[in-house]
């Protein structure tokens, strides 16, 4: 009787690397993506950015802290930060500059070249 013997891999998730004419992070930026990473565990983490539907201009951004990488994401490193975006919302992002701004009205703001208009709180665009 032959046994039969598979073994399970787990394939790392297949990203491509992009550089900052995708997406660039200011130094202040980096500061706080960092220190948010680590309060989170997450030193090695990455930062995604993501375009969604919504708000009132008809589209929004997204971010949030991952540990890594998903499939198809593009992955670049800017300022010492990872930032991953997905090819859909790498559409809308190219050429964008993510910066932070720490007072009352301040932030992560978006900078982006693609936007023809956006709305008056500048959390939401249309492109």
């Amino acid at each position: 009787m032959i046994a039969n013997t598979t073994t399970k891999t787990t394939a790392a998730p297949a990203f491509r690397t992009g550089d900052e004419r995708l997406i660039k992070l200011t130094a202040g930026a980096a500061t706080k993506v960092s220190t948010l990473l680590t309060k989170q565990g997450r030193p090695n983490g990455v930062l995604r950015v993501a375009v969604v539907g919504g708000g009132c201009s008809g589209l929004q951004y997204k971010m949030d802290l991952q540990d890594a990488p998903a499939n198809r994401d593009i992955l670049v490193e800017t300022a010492g930060v990872r930032v991953v975006v997905d090819p859909k919302s790498a559409l809308y992002v190219t050429g964008s500059e993510l910066d932070y701004l720490d007072t009352l009205d301040g932030g992560f703001k978006v900078k982006n070249p693609n936007a023809a208009t956006s709305c008056s709180c500048g959390e939401s665009f249309s492109a």
